[in-house]
């Protein structure tokens, strides 16, 4: 009986799995279970065209000079690995996962990879728009759909860790990862990343279920000068009201792992701040999974941040503070070994931290299933099901920005149509961490024009190329010579974000920007083609919001389509031509430039009290919470259950909303809270719930809230958490703008 193998007993409970294996590994083998490394395909790659000196800034790509690919395959035959990421095809999974099957006790390794909006990181697996897409669409439903399609098509390519919901909230537009956010809410971030765990994770108890991890926590969403991974100044007022909930939902909706950030926080690298860690995460929150470092950022709080004297320092630190797995690099085992055999490291600690992720692969089932089938995989993905739910959410997740009176477009009027802009005819509309598809699994917006379109529609393509910094005159000319001679232009402007031309981009991780206009020849592009005097309608591609002030006063037609994925020309074009009623509202406010940030809905009242002496005014070109339909919406009676309440009481809210045009549609009803006067300064208004309300054209319906009292509740001059008695106003509209929303008031009584 001493000797039997309860681990690989599946009947056996969890707990009783992992301390019968925890109590056979010797403490290489535990410390190598906290240790990840990318790939071999990933380092053969790399170590073929990267240098040494690229390492240190480039944190997509790596190799470890000094190690062969060998190395590592026969460290995994070792039991001196745990994990892999950057593994991007099923042959090389199933493959590492053979070696780790000659290993002494046979422990199965753990795959993650950036899935962010789909499994789009690796080539055949449906690709879905952008979080920020999701965002817009105000489905939390969607998010749970897409996460739930997502984690089935990992795992019938044997991924089991997806790096995402990002939850941070987005709140500066230089940074490069606002696409790859939910935007700058953290009440809709919170609602999102809560229901993409629930649909990744399941019941973290089958074949179908993936691990989820919430990141990046925290702060780097705020950089100080817009950069990913520079310092992030932030009071822990800021950071418990705005940057933490999201965190937290997460953690309450049952994530199993979570990210640390790249940046410092208030003088601290988050990955060796205990109290971000320990104190909060743990303590707090009672997180039960494990911590994740970023991509070499331990090493970083020696060779960048400067507070530890070297790597075996920095490793001792970020593993005391609350570290549990290592991304990614070949220095771990050996250094963290020698700082438990001298007594530094208790052993206790890294038992605490194994178990964790041991726990993680035996309820994931990797001890039975550790391959995936290649005859079975692409039956589940690119399957038509999730192809469908990839349209179905472009549709529901593109902004339209402006109309007067062009959309939809009449195909009888219509006849010649210029296409033109960088992002008319290109993958692009995948969004950031997408890799290369096959040109049949992908509609451009090209395509889905041509798709949706009348047959006797005759398109002028003049391709601008893909890359905006090496637009010509020659073709920007070009383009508004055959203006002149269509009927309507369609400009396709943005970013571009493919990582697969890493220093070509434009927008993306690591892809900040000192400004938000148009790179190159964009603006010129879409003034010289709207001087012809046809109707001119720009299509927004991209990840960030960018500053498009000539074209919102002169160009009769906006849409933000973000990154809509690899349907989402077909979606595009549908509502360019009528076929699906717009019903996106922006998920983040859009600044008239780039001077004008910080630019959010839910700021301070002292804010703007001061206007801007010669510039840009202080309101934000496109608010938090619009967007246009090709119907219109009128919102009557609003109602309050109650005019007083308790501390822990609750008021119901109601609202009238009649669709008043000539189409069915779908509003987007947003409820907005502020409290009047409070012993600390309140946001001006705070998203406290919404609805997706689908009415038939001259329908109206009633839609009802309940305000209960935590979402009247804030963090007092003590930092306690409280509800305070006094007047609260009741905001329900169509958008954060004052000119949309109806408004109340109730008390909150002693």
């Amino acid at each position: 009986m001493k000797n039997k193998l309860i681990y690989k007993d599946s009947a056996a409970p969890v707990k009783d799995r992992v301390e019968d294996l925890l109590g056979r590994m010797t403490p290489e083998e535990k410390v190598g279970q906290m240790n990840q490394f990318v790939g071999l395909e990933h380092i053969r790659a790399n170590s073929a065209v990267m240098t040494e000196a690229e390492l240190r800034n480039n944190t997509a790509n790596a190799f470890y000079p000094g190690v062969t690919d060998m190395d590592v395959a026969a460290w995994i035959e070792q039991g001196l690995i745990g994990s892999f990421l950057h593994v991007l095809t099923l042959k090389e999974a199933n493959y590492l996962q053979s070696l780790a099957m000659k290993s002494r006790l046979q422990i199965p390794l753990i795959f993650g990879i950036d899935a962010i909006h789909g499994n789009a990181n690796a080539p055949d697996n449906t690709v879905y728009p952008t979080n920020i897409n999701l965002a817009c669409s105000f489905d939390t439903l969607m998010a749970y759909r897409i996460a739930r399609e997502t984690a089935r098509e990992m795992r019938a390519m044997n991924m089991h860790w997806t790096f995402n919901p990002n939850v941070e909230v987005a709140r500066d537009a230089r940074w490069g990862r606002v696409g790859e956010t939910y935007g700058e809410d953290p009440y809709l971030a919170a609602l999102m990343g809560a229901q993409s765990v629930r649909g990744y994770q399941g019941s973290l108890n089958s074949s179908e279920d993936v691990l989820a991890c919430i990141k990046h926590f925290v702060g780097g969403s705020e950089p100080v000068n817009g950069t990913n991974g520079s310092p992030a100044d932030l009071s822990e007022r800021t950071l418990r009201e705005v940057f933490f909930p999201p965190f937290e939902a997460g953690v309450r909706a049952g994530a199993m792992s979570l990210m640390m950030a790249h940046n410092e926080l208030n003088g601290v690298p988050c990955h060796s701040n205990k109290w971000l860690m320990t104190d909060v995460l743990r303590g707090e929150w009672e997180f039960p999974g494990f911590v994740v470092s970023d991509w070499m950022d331990i090493e970083h709080t020696y060779d960048l941040h400067a507070t530890a004297e070297n790597l075996k320092e920095a490793f001792y630190h970020s593993i005391m503070s609350g570290v549990d797995m290592h991304m990614h690099g070949i220095h771990w085992n050996e250094m963290v070994v020698e700082l438990v055999k001298e007594g530094r490291i208790p052993q206790a600690r890294i038992d605490e931290s194994v178990r964790r992720i041991l726990g993680v692969k035996f309820r994931l089932g990797l001890f039975e299933q550790p391959y995936a089938d290649e005859a079975e995989t692409m039956k589940i993905r690119l399957c038509g099901e999730h192809r469908a739910t990839a349209l179905e959410a472009a549709r529901d997740g593109i902004v339209l920005l402006k109309n007067e009176g062009v959309l939809p477009l009449d195909a009888s009027r219509y006849k010649r149509v210029l296409v033109t802009g960088i992002n008319a005819d290109d993958q692009n509309i995948l969004g950031d961490w997408s890799a290369l598809q096959k040109e049949d699994n992908v509609v451009t917006i090209l395509d889905g024009l041509k798709m949706v379109a009348p047959p006797d529609t005759l398109f002028d393509f003049v391709d601008q190329g893909w890359n905006p910094r090496h637009m010509t005159p020659a073709k920007v000319d070009e383009a508004a010579t055959r203006a002149l001679s269509a009927d309507l232009n369609i400009v396709v402007a943005g970013e571009y974000m493919m990582r697969f031309r890493w220093n070509d981009r434009t927008d993306g991780e690591d892809t900040d920007r000192s400004d938000l206009d148009l790179v190159g020849l964009q603006e010129e592009l879409i003034r010289k083609v709207a001087a012809s005097g046809k109707p001119t309608v720009l299509v927004l591609v991209g990840g960030r919001p960018l500053s498009i002030r000539w074209a919102a006063r002169h160009l009769p037609a906006i849409v933000e389509a973000w990154a809509p994925g690899m349907q989402g020309g077909r979606a595009v074009a549908e509502i360019l031509y009528g076929k699906v009623n717009p019903s996106a509202k922006l998920a983040v406010t859009i600044p008239h430039s780039v001077g004008q940030l910080q630019m959010i809905y839910n700021h301070k009242p002292s804010q703007y009290f001061h206007p801007y002496a010669a510039g840009r005014p202080s309101t934000p070109l496109y608010p938090f919470g619009y967007g246009l339909s090709y119907t219109t919406y009128r919102y009557d009676d609003l109602q309050l259950s109650r005019t007083e309440i308790g501390v822990d009481g609750s008021v119901d809210v109601s609202v009238q909303v009649t669709n008043t045009g000539g189409r069915d549609g779908v509003e987007i009803v947003q409820l907005y809270i502020r409290d009047r006067f409070s012993c600390v300064t309140r946001p001006v208004k705070e998203l406290k719930d919404f609805a997706r309300v689908p009415l038939k054209a001259g329908e109206s319906k009633v839609v009802n809230f309940r305000i209960t009292s935590d979402k009247l509740a804030f963090y007092d001059i003590s930092m306690k958490k409280i509800v305070e008695p006094g007047e609260f106003i009741v905001m329900v509209g169509a958008s954060s703008d004052d000119k949309d929303l109806l408004k109340s008031s109730f008390r909150v009584m002693e």
